[in-house]
Order: C-alpha cells, then structure tokens, then sequence
C-alpha cells in the first residue's frame, strides 16, 4: 500500500529511516541527514518567513517510509547557487508570477548528493512523477545539484538539464601540504607560499576544532563572525546560532571548526563538514580584516587537514575563479527543471542548449590554466 505526503516539518519523519535511505542511494553526505535538514526547518532558518516554506515530499509503503525529497516552496531565489534571476525577470516582464516555485535541494548549501532519496530506482520514479505533479499547481520545478544517474531519471520526464560549474581539490596521494605545492607550477607555487608566509608574518596562528571539541563558546564566536562579514557586504545570513548549535550536537562526527588567532585571541573562523572522504567549504567570517587570511583559512588549512585525515577530496562550493589558482579544479554539476509554461519552457531550453556549450568551453579554458604542472 502505497501513499504520499506533504510535511512542513520532519519533527514527525523517524530519522533512522530517513538516514537509512540515504545510506540506500550510496551516500553519507551530512547536508542530506534528517539532522541537518531538521536543524535548518526547526530553528526557522528555512522556514515560510524566510521564504523557504518546507514541503517535504515523503513516500511511504505499508506505513514504512520508502521514499522521502526535502523539498521546499520558494518566494525569491536567494540562497540556492543557480540563478534564475533572469527567468523570474522574463516572467515579470510578460505579466506572469514566477513565485512561488518548488524547489529541491539542500538550502544555502551548493552541494551534491541524492534528491530522490530512495533505496530502489522504481521508487525514485514514483518520487519524481509526484514532485512534477504537485508542481503542476505552481510556476515551476528545480531539482538542483542532482547526481547524474538521477538527473537522468528526472531527463526521462522532460525537466531540462542544466550545466553549472564548481571548484575541487582533489587528493592525489599527497604527503603532505608541501607535497601538494610541489605538484603545483613554479609561479603558483612561489605564489601561495608567498600568501601563507604573510599571513604568519601578520602574527595569525590557526587551530582545528572538532565534533565536541567545539564548544557553545565556540559556536558564539563563530557566530559572530559569520554575522560581522555578512553585514560588512551589505547582506543578510541566512543561519543563526541556534541553528549552529544544533549541528554541533547532532552531527559532532561531521564538523570542522578552523580557528584564526593572534596574540591568542580568536579573529576570524571557517566553518565546515566532513565525511571519511569529503571535506566541505561553507561558511567564513572574521572581527578583523588581516590580507590573504580568508585564503589560508577557507582553502589552504582546509587542503591540510584533508591531507591530515586522508580524506579524497575537498569541495570548495560554487564560483570562484581565485579557487582555480590554489589547487581547486572545475567540475560540471547538474540541475534539473520544469517549467509549466509551454512557450517559456521552449525559451529556456533554446537557452540552456546555448548555455551548455558556453560552460564546457569555459570549463576547457579552466584546465588550460591549471596550476598544476604539466604532465611529463
């Protein structure tokens, strides 16, 4: 007996079941467990008021969960790392509502990882033809950063796929971090010693902190920072301390905190999360400004502790040509999307074709400027 449902919260979902599932599609990325997504929903940072009204999609068979995609009902296009601004204009501009729009992914979070969370293809069909139902009552639909075999799935019933670009390091075995720059060109190389040497030269030390050595201290001050450079560039955070809080004690086993001091005193911090294979990049801030120590704290510490713990590799997030030039290669991502609008779908997809071939000749540029030697 099968049966669908819309939830606001996952407050009711069996998180073991949740993660198993997740398990199920091969995946342990942390973004993607009950914990993370309940945190977000739950402290409001993905909520109705900040424009990210929850419809977790949930399929159930016999009562157990089978099938599950955190979905949510979009008012803008902030916090989700493939814009759509353009569309949304064009639909104004003929008169037409853009929002809202249904949306899959991860909020504020550019990463990959399963989007139909299911242990068998069959369900993940039966997933994805309900999500374009329910999405039949509003603009459109976009699953974004879909692993390839799901984006496939969701190719199969007419959503267009669209190409977008981020950054990775990638570990080739390395000793350690001098062991990485001497794969690195000459000039890339004398370059990044050169950034690391003048942010030690500036008195800047660093610490990692992890799982439950992160303390509410901690947290208050990461905080804090995250908070001062959002508010330096005239923007708005989208998470909260609770919100950080809650990670801390729910996934312990999967946060990074790299401490920036001087003088021993905290001055700016990088939040980020990790698997046994994977490092991920997310969020910065700093009290004070000290030159090239956003690079050594956001890449070069996060390149060393991934060396360190032998992890395979090191996603760095979405944009950033500076992130080629330290080690960071491209790699293409998917999205997918549904539009209702018979002729805006048919605009859209003459552009995306168009934009494909724009991204894998920029992706080529890119590798034309790698910073690694030459293979010999």
């Amino acid at each position: 007996m099968i049966r669908f449902s819309v939830v606001e919260s996952l407050v009711g979902v069996n998180a073991l079941a949740w993660n198993r599932l997740l398990a199920m599609c091969g995946s342990d990325n942390p973004f993607l467990r009950h914990e993370f997504l309940h945190a977000l929903i739950d402290s409001g940072c993905a909520s109705t008021r900040t424009g990210w009204q929850p419809q977790i999609l949930l399929l159930e068979r016999d009562g157990e969960l089978a099938g599950a995609m955190p979905m949510f009902l979009k008012t803008h296009s902030y916090g989700e790392y493939v814009f759509d601004w353009a569309w949304a204009d064009a639909y104004q501009r003929h008169g037409l509502e853009y929002y809202p729009k249904l949306l899959c992914a991860v909020p504020f979070t550019p990463v990959g990882g399963p989007r139909l969370i299911a242990g068998s293809r069959a369900d993940r069909e039966l997933l994805a033809d309900k999500a374009l139902d329910i999405a039949s009552q509003v603009s459109s639909l976009h699953v974004l950063f879909a692993p390839a075999e799901q984006a496939e799935l969701l190719g199969a019933r007419g959503m267009l796929m669209r190409h977008t670009v981020q950054f990775h390091w990638q570990n080739q075995g390395y000793a350690d971090f001098d062991d990485f720059l001497s794969r690195l060109s000459h000039q890339k190389r004398k370059n990044l010693k050169q950034e690391r040497r003048k942010v030690r030269e500036a008195g800047v030390t660093f610490r990692w902190l992890r799982g439950r050595e992160i303390l509410r201290e901690h947290w208050a001050f990461f905080n804090r920072c995250y908070r001062n450079t959002y508010r330096a560039h005239r923007s708005t955070p989208y998470l909260s301390l609770e919100f950080f809080l809650r990670i801390g004690e729910s996934l312990p086993e999967h946060t990074l905190l790299i401490l920036a001091e001087r003088a021993g005193q905290p001055i700016a911090a990088a939040f980020n999360m990790y698997t046994p294979d994977t490092l991920y990049g997310r969020y910065w801030g700093a009290l004070e400004y000290v030159p090239l120590m956003h690079f050594e704290a956001c890449y070069y510490q996060a390149i060393d502790f991934a060396i360190a713990h032998g992890l395979r590799c090191f996603e760095g997030g979405a944009q950033g040509e500076h992130k080629l030039f330290r080690g960071l290669l491209p790699v293409e991502t998917l999205s997918a999307h549904w539009l209702a609008h018979p002729q805006f779908s048919a605009a859209i997809e003459d552009f995306l074709a168009r934009e494909t071939t724009g991204i894998a000749k920029y992706v080529n540029e890119l590798n034309e400027h790698s910073p690694f030697k030459a293979a010999e």
